[in-house]
Order: structure tokens, then C-alpha cells, then sequence
């Protein structure tokens, strides 16, 4: 029997803003019957031996819970406050379902003040009763752990909102990093992401975005970092996985909903859902 993984990263969702298929779309992307191609809004499932938490809670997550089995949290992680990362927030309520269970909850205090306007019920105190969200809030403002997980905040350029992606290292070793919405790294950055063993990175599309990377400029992203493994993720309809990923260089792919990874302390193990 194989070892259990000391870390396991699940693709929630995988699509940008609006999701793929796109309301009103007819795109050979929007129609295809290929798996590949149905992407909900971008998030991620960790865990390890101890631990068990996920990276931003966008509109699809009830359905992503169910679909992925989740059935334990201890924790959500936000990159920033744009809608399609933290309007799912309240199903966290079923993961604190005992009146002594809290969710906690770690994001930048731009952040966290957008939730705590948006979400006022779940963190004014009042509501500490049994089935609802109980967020336990914690700022971030600098690197922290999750059980034996170190995860460093990335900062990155997108929009005009205060944004971040998160370097997972677990022993000293640079796992994955996980950065789904950026349209500028900045030097700081790019050096916290030397000698990562895998990298997540936003690719919005080939034409060119005010906020987000295109294919072309996550490529040199790529190239500047050199990780082992490069995957695109945050997807428009413009990208059709069949069509686009064997025109990507060697040790780069394109992400799709329940793609899993894991490591181990053998070394990197990947498997697909």
C-alpha cells in the first residue's frame, strides 16, 4: 500500500468570473460536452494529515463541496474580496455546525472588512447558535501556519484591489503556489516563488487583459520561475483544453475541475479525478 500524501490539493473550480459555459455564450467552448471545459468559479481543496482548508469560497461552493465529498474544514483562505472568490462564504455555515465550532477564516484586513460588511450576521456575535457560520477572523500580515503547513502571502497586482496568492512549503520544501488572479508579479514575489516545486497561475486567455495574464505572459512567468510543474487556471471561454493545452510547452498544462495533486515524502505524485 502506498503512503497517504503529506499534501493534497484539489481543483475546486477552475473558471474565471463568470464560469464556463457563459450565460448567453454559443462558443465551441461554451458547447463542448468535454469535462475539461465546464469550469466553475476558481477555488481550491488542501489537506494533510492534519489539516483540511480551502482557498477563497466563490457562488459555486455548495456545489463543489458536494461533488468533491468535502465534509470537514478547518479553515478558508481568501485572495481577495472580488465577488467570484467570497460570495459562497455563508455555506461555510455547515462546517460549523455545533454551537462551540468556528471556521477560521484568514484573509488581508481589506479583505476581511469587505467579508465582515458583506457577512455583518456572522461576525457581529449575535448568532452563536447551532447550524449557523461562526467565523473565527484572523488578519493576515505576513507568513502563518495551517497545522504543520507554512503559507506565505504573495502579493500581486490586479486591479485596483488588494490581492494576494499563497506559497504552500511543508519541512522547508516550496510545494505549490497558488496565485489565480494577478495581472503583474512583482520582483518580492518572484523571488518567494524560487525553487517552488509546482506553480498555479492565473491565464485568463490569449487576448490581453487589464488585470489578469494572458497565455503569453504566464508563459513568462513560467520561464522566469521555473518550476517543475506549471498550471494554468482561472479560464475563459476563450480556451478550449483540448484545442490549447498541446500547444504548451513541456511541464505546463491546463488545470480542470477535481484535477488533483499530491506530494509525499517519496516525492510528487499526481493523480486526476
Amino acid at each position: 500500500m502506498s503512503p497517504m500524501p503529506d499534501f493534497t490539493l484539489t481543483f475546486l473550480g477552475t473558471g474565471t468570473s463568470v464560469g464556463v459555459p457563459m450565460i448567453g455564450c454559443d462558443c465551441e467552448t461554451c458547447r463542448s460536452t468535454d469535462l475539461r471545459d465546464k469550469r466553475l468559479r476558481s477555488s481550491i481543496w488542501l489537506r494533510t494529515p492534519e489539516m483540511a482548508w480551502i482557498v477563497d469560497t466563490g457562488p459555486d461552493l455548495r456545489t463543489q463541496c458536494l461533488r468533491a465529498g468535502i465534509r470537514h474544514l478547518d479553515a478558508a483562505i481568501f485572495t481577495h474580496p472580488h465577488m467570484d472568490h467570497l460570495t459562497g462564504f455563508d455555506e461555510l455555515r455547515r462546517f460549523t455546525v455545533g454551537t462551540e465550532e468556528f471556521m477560521t477564516v484568514y484573509a488581508l484586513p481589506s479583505c476581511l472588512a469587505v467579508l465582515e460588511r458583506m457577512f455583518e450576521f456572522a461576525f457581529n456575535g449575535e448568532n452563536r447558535y447551532r447550524g449557523y457560520l461562526k467565523p473565527f477572523p484572523k488578519p493576515i500580515h505576513g507568513p502563518f501556519h495551517i497545522g504543520e503547513t507554512l503559507v506565505t502571502p504573495l502579493p500581486v497586482q490586479h486591479g485596483k484591489v488588494e490581492t494576494i496568492g499563497f506559497l504552500f512549503s511543508r519541512a522547508g520544501r516550496k510545494l505549490c503556489a497558488y496565485i489565480p488572479d494577478a495581472k503583474v508579479l512583482p520582483p518580492q514575489t518572484l523571488a518567494a516563488l524560487e525553487g517552488v516545486d509546482t506553480l498555479i497561475l492565473d491565464a485568463l486567455r490569449h487576448t490581453e487583459h487589464p488585470t489578469h495574464m494572458s497565455f503569453a505572459e504566464a508563459l513568462a512567468v513560467q520561464a522566469r520561475v521555473r518550476p517543475r510543474q506549471t498550471w494554468f487556471t482561472h479560464l475563459q471561454c476563450e480556451i478550449m483544453h483540448s484545442r490549447e493545452e498541446p500547444k504548451l510547452p513541456p511541464g505546463v498544462a491546463i488545470a480542470y475541475d477535481g484535477l488533483e495533486l499530491a506530494w509525499n515524502d517519496e516525492g510528487r505524485k499526481m493523480s486526476a479525478e
